[in-house]
């Protein structure tokens, strides 16, 4: 196995974690929250997807998934649709109050996106520097594994807190 492909594999396998969190899950799973200010699965589905997208698209050079596709319009969410969460506030998370089928939607969406680009590269992109703005500068395998540490830890929280709304 090569480094494409240990990426393939990782990238399935979020998306398998995401449909776990989200099969049977109803609205009031998905918007449970442990505490006044704590991420909602939905959030954290919604979130980890769109820093999926935003991340991607970026260094492959093309639009997002969530404004080329129409996933924008279709989540209505009371923010920019530049938006991928980060800095927002309670009251930000809580307005994702959306369906785990429309959730699933756009992570498969985005997923497929993902596996299209990586199946398109050679293992000496890798190397290929994405980001001067840190020393070291960021290197297209380090941005993609820096991608995928977010994203397992935000489906792994919201496995948790969806296990919690259950008893």
């Amino acid at each position: 196995m090569n480094a494409v492909e240990l990426l393939l594999d990782a990238f399935g396998r979020i998306r398998e974690e995401v449909h776990g969190v989200l099969d049977g899950a109803d609205a009031a799973a998905l918007t449970h929250r442990p505490g006044a200010d704590a991420n909602t699965p939905a959030w954290l589905v919604w979130h980890l997807t769109r820093v999926q997208d935003d991340h991607v698209a970026d260094v492959a050079g093309v639009q997002q998934v969530w404004t080329r596709d129409g996933w924008a319009g279709r989540f209505q969410l009371p923010f920019a649709d530049s938006a991928t969460g980060y800095g927002q506030s309670a009251d930000e998370v809580a307005a994702v109050q959306v369906s785990a089928d429309l959730l699933a939607g756009y992570h498969d969406a985005v997923a497929e996106a993902t596996a299209g680009y990586l199946r398109g590269l050679a293992e000496d992109d890798l190397d290929r520097v994405v980001d001067e703005d840190w020393d070291p500068p960021v290197t297209l395998g380090a941005r993609l594994v820096s991608v995928l540490s977010d994203d397992l830890q935000h489906v792994g929280q919201a496995a948790y807190v969806l296990g919690l709304s259950r008893g």
